[in-house]
């Protein structure tokens, strides 16, 4: 057994254990990085790039079929699958090097391609390293939850782990999950010539704005995507190529291939926590405001701190570790701001409060300012008219966003750039955008909150007229 010291021990080299350990790295720390998988995590290899790859193609399919409102012939787009999988993992190998073992290597990590797990409070055993660490950073990310559902032990399905490694175009999708990666995976492959049932045992889309949601499925329903919602799984039967799914309701959906895409699981188990008196949650690992574990000397980050799963959230943890473990200063996660974005066609994006959660929380101080995309000059002439977007004020400052259509993911940028520093809408009003883009939206939604305070208010209409008739 080789023992090992260091300053920072990072377990999971995902994104948020990536960026903790390249930046305390380059600060000067000292820095082991364990990861007994592929680095880059779920996000590279199975998540956020290939999904959005293959989306990417589907996108360039249904353009062609969808070409002659802009004045060019539509054409049957001839869909090579195969060929679709091959441009997902060409987009994963240009990306690859920015997380491999060599370019953290040159930043100073030590990288050992094994496993974790806690031997002691302070000691974590990886293959036939024992590493004592003053820090310990657990960066283990999720992986796909498979419910035991009755029958599927007996039947060959797929989740976002292994379905981007499926080169035979599936006849009939069925998706179990109506969430964002179910809906996601269900218009990419209806545009790529599949047929495409989604099977939810609740409501699709059902964490986000109703209102906004229903656009997105209405979208895809048009384009051809079955969506049973209250349906309920109670038994899966069948074998390869020939799948049934039977819900509650006594409905049975029958495909050629089965996606599980019912939600996300933390990654613990090979962590043995209780050695480190670390303890769990029903999500994940219990953590505080600055994300530290039951163990002090314990971080948790990411998917497996048990809260929002997003990549993008676990790089806004390892910033909270970096300051916090390496520099000694008080440092607390906080979400008000964290965005998150479901890439449709037409996409959708929350930041901060829904309506719901607003009217809830703020009661008759609440005041929804929305715009709508069929308003905008860019999105008409690019044909992009369906959406809106809508923002939720309290005493002239945004407390959410929620966008859905064209672009969504990109605008909601400035939103979570507001709530992070308690902007208010006036100094939103205040920015100019170029002429015309999508982004102009953003401007708009913040006019529409101020226009009836100038155009409808009698006192600034008795100002103007005075000034008008008794300034020179």
């Amino acid at each position: 057994m080789q023992e090992l010291k260091t300053d920072i021990l990072v377990i999971g080299a995902g994104s948020g254990g990536l960026s903790v350990a390249a930046g305390a790295s380059q600060m000067g720390a000292d820095v082991i990085l364990l990861e007994g998988h592929k680095m880059g995590g779920d996000c590279l290899n199975f998540g956020c790039i290939p999904s959005k790859a293959l989306i990417a193609s589907g996108k360039t399919a249904h353009s062609q079929a969808h070409a002659s409102a802009f004045g060019v012939a539509d054409v049957a787009p001839q869909i090579d699958y195969a060929a679709a999988k091959d441009h997902v993992h060409d987009v994963i190998a240009q990306i690859e090097p920015m997380d491999s073992q060599e370019r953290f290597e040159g930043f100073g990590v030590k990288v050992i391609r094994e496993y974790g797990s806690f031997v002691s409070p302070t000691q974590v055993q990886a293959g036939d390293h024992l590493i004592s660490a003053r820090r310990v950073v657990v960066a283990t990310g999720s992986s796909p939850l498979v419910p035991p559902l009755p029958g599927l032990d007996q039947v060959p399905y797929y989740t976002n782990e292994t379905i981007f490694d499926l080169r035979e175009k599936p006849e009939h999708l069925l998706i179990i999950g109506g969430g964002p990666i179910g809906m996601e995976m269900a218009q990419a492959h209806i545009r790529l010539g599949c047929k495409v049932t989604v099977i939810e045992g609740m409501k699709a889309l059902g964490k986000d704005d109703p209102e906004a949601a229903s656009i997105v499925l209405d979208s895809l329903r048009a384009e051809g995507v079955a969506i049973q919602e209250d349906a309920m799984v109670a038994q899966i039967r069948g074998k390869a190529g020939a799948v049934e799914v039977a819900t509650e309701n006594g409905e049975i959906y029958a495909g050629s291939h089965l996606l599980m895409a019912v939600g996300r699981k933390a990654n613990i188990d090979q962590l043995k926590l209780e050695a480190a008196g670390i303890e769990r949650t029903r999500t994940g690992i219990k953590v505080d405001d600055s994300l530290r574990t039951t163990n002090r000397k314990v971080y948790a980050i990411g998917d497996v701190a048990g809260g929002l799963q997003f990549t993008h959230v676990a790089g806004y943890h390892a910033g909270i570790i970096i300051r916090s473990a390496l520099f000694s200063l008080p440092s607390k996660a906080k979400t008000a701001h964290i965005p998150w974005a479901t890439y449709t066609d037409p996409e959708l994006a929350q930041v901060g409060l829904t309506e719901a959660q607003a009217h809830e929380q703020f009661g008759d101080t609440l005041e929804v300012a929305r715009f709508g995309y069929n308003h905008n000059d860019r999105a008409i002439s690019e044909r992009k008219t369906k959406g809106f977007i809508k923002v939720m004020v309290v005493k002239g400052r945004p407390v959410g966003a929620t966008i859905v259509g064209h672009q969504a993911g990109e605008l909601i940028n400035l939103w979570s750039l507001a709530l992070a520093n308690n902007l208010k809408m006036g100094q939103i009003a205040a920015m100019v955008s170029p002429y015309p883009t999508i982004g102009e939206l953003n401007k708009r939604v913040a006019g529409a909150y101020f226009s009836p305070r100038l155009f409808e208010n009698q006192t600034v209409k008795r100002v103007v007229r005075f000034v008008q008739r008794w300034i020179p």
